[in-house]
């Protein structure tokens, strides 16, 4: 597993073209993002996001999809394949995770590698039982590299303004309490900044 210091510095040099750090908080007067478990080590905050790369992939379907499609929700990018052992563990707690927050703004792009396309991901999806994942295609890496993914599986966080704030490569257990704090920080920053802003006027 990449350390987070060669994660960031990947994310620095195929994604952000500027400079980027990995933060252990945030801005200052804003709540740091809530790290606990596995996420407390392997987790790379970025701080200041930077944008999500505008790439195209597809969609089961044969549609062509971008992220900036997804503006306005919390997008967890997942980078995975089926011959990959750790992503396999991981899909189940991905599937129950997009179920339990889709009526609160995430979405959770799983995009496949696997160069089989659709032929190989459906039935796949299928015998594990995937029933609310979003499973998407990038059989040419085309995404993966623009991300600069270099291990399987690694996901990203993406705001609601399309912009990266952080990444975690490896498994994790996607509906575990330490996970739910994450994703629902995110969730609810936009909600926060907004009420600011209000309070303001």
């Amino acid at each position: 597993m990449i350390q987070k210091k060669a994660l960031t510095a990947v994310v620095v040099s195929l994604v952000a073209g500027v400079l980027l750090t990995a933060a252990p908080g945030s801005a200052p007067g804003k709540e740091a993002p809530p790290l606990a478990g596995e996420f407390t080590h392997n987790f790379t905050l970025l701080d200041p996001p930077v944008p999500a790369p505008l790439e195209v992939f597809g969609d089961l379907a044969g549609g062509r999809v971008r992220l900036a499609d997804f503006a306005g929700q919390i997008v967890l990018l997942n980078f995975w394949a089926t011959w990959c052992a750790p992503c396999v563990r991981e899909m189940p707690s991905l599937d129950r995770l997009q179920a339990k927050l889709v009526d609160d703004g995430l979405a959770i792009v799983a995009v496949s590698l696997d160069r089989g396309g659709a032929g190989v991901v459906e039935p796949f999806a299928e015998q594990l039982g995937l029933k609310d994942l979003g499973l998407y295609l990038d059989p040419k890496s085309i995404l993966a590299k623009a991300f600069g993914v270099t291990g399987l599986p690694t996901t990203f966080v993406i705001d609601r303004d399309s912009r990266i704030v952080g990444a975690l490569q490896g498994s994790a257990e996607w509906d575990s309490p330490e996970a739910l704090a994450l994703v629902r920080y995110y969730l609810a920053e936009r909600l926060q900044t907004d009420k600011q802003n209000a309070a303001k006027n």
